[in-house]
């Protein structure tokens, strides 16, 4: 069970990687923690003081929904694989990392 969850971790932090890697940034900063949200914000042109809004509980669920979906059409994708992106991370997260999605500056 432990060598699972390790490779889910891995995979994560891969992901993350690649995905800010494709996004210009580079690709650690998508690994530290808090750092990663102000960079994800940028990657997807929102204010930084959303960071405070992740703080509050049940407005963090919509503000992640709006950050992922943004996140996907940042890719070319649509609303749906955004919404994948908070539903089933270890799925979508991957596909966008390692598929042929590139960055499209909003």
């Amino acid at each position: 069970m432990e060598i699972l969850f390790l490779l889910i971790i891995v995979g994560f932090i891969a992901s993350a990687w690649v995905i800010y890697t494709k996004a210009g940034e580079d690709g650690w900063k998508g690994v530290i923690p808090v750092y990663n949200l102000i960079i994800l914000l940028k990657i997807v042109n929102k204010p930084v003081w959303w960071v405070i809004l992740i703080l509050i509980p049940l407005v963090n669920i919509a503000i992640m929904f709006i950050i992922n979906i943004a996140l996907a059409k940042s890719f070319g994708k649509g609303t749906g694989f955004g919404i994948g992106l908070v539903l089933l991370p270890f799925i979508f997260v991957p596909l966008l990392a390692f598929g042929d999605a590139e960055y499209i500056s909003n």
